[in-house]
C-alpha cells in the first residue's frame, strides 16, 4: 500500500513539475499571511506549531506559507502540488525535524529548492523510542549526537516550552542568515517571545503543583506526550495507539492489557485527540469505566486549533492541553 502510495505520489509531483515549468514560478497558497512581496522574506514552514514560532520570530518581516492545516495528521502526510510549488518559490524552508516530514526531503528534491532548511530540532534532547522507555534526564541544550537516528526518537519536542525555546533560536538564527538586515528585529522578537514560553512553562508547573504526584495519569489517543509527561512529572499509563506514529494499530491483547492497566491504576480519563478520531478511546474507556475527554477539550497532540481561535496559537493550544488534563484530573 505505500509503494503503491509512493507511485501515486511521484506521479503527482511529475504532474505539478510540467505545470510549473509552462506556467512559470506563481505565489504559493499561505497559512495566516501572504507570501511575501517586495522586502518580505518567502518562507515554508512544515507544521502549524513550527509556522507559529516563525510568524512569533519574523514578524512583520516574513510572509509564511504553512504547509500541514490544523488537524491534519502530520505523521502520514502527502504533499500536494501547492506545496511543491510553494517550496520551489521559497527563500527558506523550516521544518519541525526529528523525522516527522519524511515526506519532505524528496518534495524538495522535485522542486529543485536550493535554499537553506532549518531544522529547527536541532541542539534539542530527544527521548529515545517514547517516554515510556525513558527515565527522567536532565535537559541538556548542546548539540551532539541525539540527531542520529532520527526515525527511532520521538519528535513531539514542543510540548515542552524549554524545546520550543531552542526552536525558536534555531528559526531566528535561520531568518537572520537570511535577511542579515532584520537581524535585530528577528532578535527582540525572539527575545519578547522567548519570555512567553518561560511564562507558559512557569504556568504549567504552577497548575500541576496543584495535583498530586499521585494523581498524575495520562492515556492519550497516541504517543505524543512523551516530553510534556516528563517535564511535569506526570506518570504515562498508556495510549489507545500505542506508538509515536497514528498508522500503529492496538491489537485485542494490547486493548486488553491497557483496559486492564487504566483499571490498575486508578487511571480517571482518557484524553482524545484534535486530528484523530476518539471512537476507539471511547470504547476502551467505556471497557475500562473511565470518562472520555474529547470534542472541544480533546487535546491538542499533533496540531493545532483553527486559525484565529486562541487554541490557534502554540502558546494557545498548550495553555488549551493543561487546563484541560489538570481540570479533568483534579475533577
Amino acid at each position: 500500500m505505500k509503494y503503491a502510495h509512493r507511485l501515486i505520489w511521484t506521479a503527482g509531483i511529475a504532474a505539478a513539475t510540467t505545470l510549473m515549468a509552462a506556467c512559470g514560478s506563481g505565489t504559493p497558497e499561505t497559512g495566516a499571511s501572504s507570501t511575501a512581496s517586495g522586502p518580505k522574506l518567502a518562507v515554508v514552514a512544515t507544521t502549524p506549531e513550527v509556522a507559529d514560532f516563525v510568524r512569533n520570530i519574523g514578524g512583520a518581516d516574513v510572509a509564511v506559507t504553512q504547509i500541514i492545516k490544523p488537524n491534519v495528521d502530520p505523521h502520514d502526510y502527502e504533499p500536494t502540488p501547492a506545496d511543491l510549488q510553494a517550496i520551489a518559490t521559497a527563500e527558506l524552508v523550516v521544518k519541525n525535524g526529528v523525522g516527522l516530514e519524511e515526506w519532505l526531503d524528496r518534495t524538495i528534491e522535485s522542486a529543485g529548492f536550493k535554499g537553506t532548511v532549518v531544522d529547527s530540532s536541532q541542539g534539542v534532547t530527544l527521548r529515545e523510542g517514547g517516554h515510556h522507555e525513558e527515565e527522567e534526564g536532565e535537559h541538556a541544550e548542546g548539540e551532539g549526537e541525539q540527531h542520529a537516528g532520527e526515525e527511532e526518537h520521538d519528535p513531539h519536542i514542543w510540548h515542552d516550552p524549554r524545546n520550543a525555546k531552542i526552536m525558536v533560536a534555531n528559526i531566528q538564527k535561520g531568518l537572520a542568515a537570511a535577511e542579515p538586515a532584520k537581524a535585530g528585529a528577528f532578535a527582540e522578537n525572539l527575545a519578547a517571545y522567548t519570555a512567553e514560553l518561560d511564562k507558559l512553562d512557569s504556568d504549567n508547573a504552577a497548575a500541576w503543583a496543584k495535583i498530586p504526584k499521585a494523581d498524575r495519569k495520562l492515556v492519550t489517543n497516541h504517543d505524543a506526550f512523551g516530553y510534556y509527561i516528563a517535564r511535569y512529572e506526570l506518570e504515562f499509563v498508556g495510549s489507545v495507539i500505542p506508538s509515536l506514529d497514528t498508522s500503529a494499530e492496538l491489537s485485542g491483547k494490547q486493548l486488553t492489557d491497557l483496559v486492564a492497566k487504566i483499571k490498575a491504576t486508578g487511571t480517571t480519563a482518557i484524553f482524545a485527540e484534535s486530528s484523530l478520531p476518539p471512537k476507539t478511546a471511547e470504547a476502551i474507556a467505556q471497557q475500562a469505566g473511565v470518562k472520555v475527554v474529547a470534542g472541544e477539550d480533546a487535546l491538542f497532540g499533533d496540531s493545532l486549533g483553527a486559525p484565529g481561535s486562541p487554541e490557534g496559537t502554540y502558546l494557545g493550544a498548550e495553555r488549551h492541553n493543561t487546563r484541560v488534563i489538570v481540570d479533568a484530573l483534579a475533577g
